[in-house]
Order: structure tokens, then C-alpha cells, then sequence
């Protein structure tokens, strides 16, 4: 085990998000999400699964925490459901929403469980995407509001806080290609949405600096994806280059230097008047952070796409029609996504040598497998074992080179609702029983279990 080798006081953890796992969409007041919405779309997730009862983690929370202290995890990454504690996305909390999080925060405390607070994980209460959602400027605004509410209940118990998970994502998938809520195919509105969630974020982090004890730490959770010229034609380099525009440069110029990549502005202007921009908005966006937390699951290895290719078009971007994903030589997961944890090491790398980076979590690592249970009721999946022992392995050579470190979460504890993908994904160092909703840590647990203990 290489435990010994991380700084003293590394966490290992485990992740989770709230519409993936809790459920109960029936407590606490809490009104529809976009994913609520999205879900009943015809054709929009597969067999048309939806995240209502999910893993039920909100009325089987207090087993939850006992599975992980079982498990010997010295962390636990969630996220808050905006619609559970603030059903309307502005004006009145819930009060029942907020001692929900309260019970999950004393509890994982009782058992020397540190919790790390994302608060969005991309489930914003409908009531703000019918009033226009991201690309809306007021959108940033309600969302300040929001993570003061949040801070003023919880603040006293939390030290560790992620204002956004994966900006990318939610602005992206969310308003480009539509494959994730609310559906929207509008190039224009996800560069919007970007800017706007960027700006969610530098709000977010004032109005908690205003009401979190001195020694709490605050950042942001962002995807990299290293990027690779599957070509050697000027073309492929010039794809490469608007690809590592959109997934990467944008977001850590923005937060970390107040800038945006002048020739990611050029190749937006294709789409967008960029009038949502507004003077003073980047010094927000960029307020200091102490800690920023990085998603890592795979590369993009990308080209210009040549004639009648087979392959579709890659939609995740503005202006994307002529991008084309290639699949590398590697071991692919059920997701169809290569195995390659050397992208870690460059990911983390590119960070510290380009930019002025705060302390580093990885806040998510996984991977998904079609594993099921033997005869015996065991789930033995040493793919996932091999895949996470290979990306620990590749935080350690990080560390080793420098890197400032500081802990490791698991996608995820639980097998989930995986988005666009239903439950036909599994994640998790834990099954759930598809009808019992039985609990039953698989040997990828088992192994993690030992690394947390140190043993």
C-alpha cells in the first residue's frame, strides 16, 4: 500500500452527489430540479430512469454513515440539493432540507468522517431555469443567496466547501449538446451559462468569506481533460488547441489569473456577442481560493474531422461540428472511456506549472464496470481495484514531483442514478440491490477500506 508515502493528514474519501443518490423527492418541501424535469422527458435518459428514489440515501442516511465509517473513510464529499433547501431557488429555506444536511454533518463528525460540501452539483431548481436558468445573469445572483443561506446553518460544522461542480459540465452538456439537463441545444446560451456559473461561483465564495469561521477553506471543482493532437496536420493541432480552450484554459485562466484565453474569446464570437461579460465581472470570478478540487476520469484525444468519418461529430462544444474523438490504443470502462492514469500526473502537472495553484483534492476517481454480483453474492470487481490502485499510484507520483496534494475521493460510494445513463452505469465501491436497495460493499471497498486504514 503507498499511503505511507502521502503527506500526513491526506484524506481518503469517497463521493457523492445529491439528485444521484437521495431520493426523496417527496421531503422537506422540495420542489422539481432541472434533472427532475429532464428525467421525464421521453428518450432523454436511458430505459427512462429518474432519480426520485435513487439509492433512498435520504431516509437511509444515518446506515449510509455507518457503511462508511465501516469502511474506514477519514472523508465524505456530498453535495447539497438546492431545490431540498431552497425549493424556489430564492426566498424561503426549508428548515427541515437544511437539519437534514445538519443530522448528515453531525453524524459523519461523530465518526471522524471530515465532510467536504459541494454546494451545486448541477440540480437547479426549476423555478430558475423557467425564469432562464444559467445563460441569465440573475441565475449568479440567486445562487450567492443561496450559499449564505447554506452557510449561516452549517458553517459552524464544515471546514472544507466546493462552490460548483464541474462548470464544464453544466454549462456544456447542459446547453450545447443537450445530453444533460435542461436539454438545451444552444451554442450561444452555454457560453452564457459558462461565464454565468463562473460568476456564481466568485458570488458564492463572498457571501461565505462573510459568514464561515476564518480557517474554513473554499474553492471550486473543475474536469480537466488533457488533450491530445491525434493528427500532425496543422488542422488536428488547431482542433487540439480550441478543444484544451473550452475544457481547461478557460476555467483555470478565469478563477486563477482574471483572464479569459483571448483565442478562446475569438472562437466563441462565432456564437456569442459576449455582451454577458461585463466590467468587474473576472475579478470576482478569480477570488482567492484556498483549495480547488479536480475530477479526473480520462484524455481527449481529438482531430479534425476528415470527410464521411464514422464517428460522430463531437457536440460538447460550441462550434464543434469538425471535432472528432479518437479512440486511443487502451483498456476502455463501461462508459467507453480509455484507462489512462498517466493523464493524471499531466493534468495535476499542467496545473502547478502553469497557474498559481492552491492545495489540490482529487474530488472524484473512478470508473465504471458491468459488475455483478457471483453465486455467492460477492462482487468481485478487480477492474475497478486495478483501475483505482493505478490512478492512486499516479497521485503518488504527482506528490513526488511536487505537487501539493491533499486527498483522494472515489466516484462514488454508492452504485447510482448516472445521469443521462440511468442505472445502467455502475460507479460505485458499493452495490445497491436494484429492488431491495441492500447495501453490499464490493472488493473494490474492501481494498480501498485497507488504503484508508493504512494497512
Amino acid at each position: 500500500m503507498p499511503d505511507g508515502r502521502f503527506p500526513p493528514g491526506f484524506f481518503w474519501g469517497a463521493a457523492t452527489s445529491a439528485y444521484q443518490i437521495e431520493g426523496g423527492v417527496d421531503l422537506d418541501g422540495r420542489s422539481p430540479s432541472i434533472w427532475d424535469t429532464f428525467c421525464a422527458r421521453p428518450g432523454a435518459v436511458d430505459n427512462g430512469d429518474d432519480g426520485s428514489v435513487a439509492c433512498d440515501h435520504r431516509r437511509r442516511m444515518p446506515d449510509d454513515v455507518a457503511l462508511m465509517a465501516e469502511l474506514g473513510l477519514s472523508a465524505y464529499r456530498f453535495s447539497i440539493a438546492w431545490p431540498r433547501v431552497q425549493p424556489e431557488g430564492s426566498g424561503p429555506v426549508s428548515q427541515s432540507g437544511l437539519d437534514f444536511y445538519g443530522r448528515l454533518i453531525d453524524d459523519l463528525l461523530e465518526r471522524g468522517i471530515e465532510p467536504f460540501v459541494t454546494l451545486y452539483h448541477w440540480d437547479l431548481p426549476q423555478a430558475l431555469e423557467d425564469a432562464g436558468g444559467w445563460p441569465r445573469r440573475e441565475t449568479a445572483l440567486r445562487f450567492a443567496d443561496y450559499a449564505a443561506a447554506v452557510a449561516a446553518a452549517l458553517g459552524d460544522r464544515v471546514l472544507h466547501w466546493s462552490t460548483i461542480n464541474e462548470p464544464w459540465c453544466a454549462s456544456m452538456l447542459g446547453y450545447c449538446s443537450g445530453v444533460h439537463a435542461p436539454g438545451v441545444v444552444d451554442a450561444g446560451a452555454a457560453v452564457a451559462a459558462a461565464h454565468h456559473l463562473l460568476l456564481a461561483h466568485g458570488k458564492g465564495v463572498d457571501a461565505l468569506r462573510g459568514l464561515l469561521p476564518d480557517d474554513a477553506n473554499i474553492g471550486i471543482t473543475l474536469n480537466p481533460y488533457p488533450v491530445v493532437a491525434a493528427g500532425s496536420t496543422d488542422a488536428d493541432r488547431d482542433i487540439a488547441r480550441r478543444v484544451d480552450g473550452v475544457a481547461n484554459r478557460l476555467w483555470y485562466d478565469a478563477l486563477l489569473r482574471g483572464t479569459y484565453p483571448d483565442d478562446v474569446l475569438d472562437d466563441f464570437k462565432a456564437v456569442s456577442d459576449l455582451s454577458h461579460i461585463r466590467d468587474g465581472d473576472l475579478a470576482e470570478i478569480s477570488v482567492p481560493l484556498d483549495e480547488i478540487g479536480i475530477n479526473y476520469y480520462r484524455r481527449h484525444h481529438v482531430r479534425f474531422r476528415r470527410g464521411e468519418s464514422s464517428a460522430p461529430p463531437w457536440s460538447n462544444w460550441p462550434g464543434s461540428p469538425d471535432v472528432e474523438l479518437v479512440q486511443p490504443d487502451a483498456p476502455v470502462t463501461a462508459m467507453g472511456w480509455a484507462v489512462e492514469p498517466d493523464g493524471l500526473v499531466e493534468a495535476l502537472l499542467a496545473l502547478v506549472n502553469n497557474y498559481d495553484a492552491p492545495a489540490i483534492y482529487i474530488h472524484e476517481n473512478g470508473a465504471a464496470y458491468d459488475d455483478r454480483p457471483g453465486p455467492d453474492g460477492r462482487v468481485d470487481d478487480d477492474d475497478r481495484t486495478a483501475f483505482l490502485a493505478r490512478h492512486v499510484d499516479a497521485c503518488l507520483q504527482a506528490v513526488e514531483a511536487g505537487v501539493d496534494l491533499r486527498g483522494f475521493f472515489v466516484w462514488s460510494l454508492l452504485d447510482n442514478f448516472e445521469w443521462a445513463h440511468g442505472y445502467s452505469r455502475r460507479f460505485g465501491l458499493v452495490r445497491v440491490e436494484p429492488d431491495t436497495l441492500r447495501r453490499v460493499p464490493k472488493s473494490s471497498a474492501l481494498w480501498f477500506a485497507a488504503l484508508a486504514r493504512g494497512s
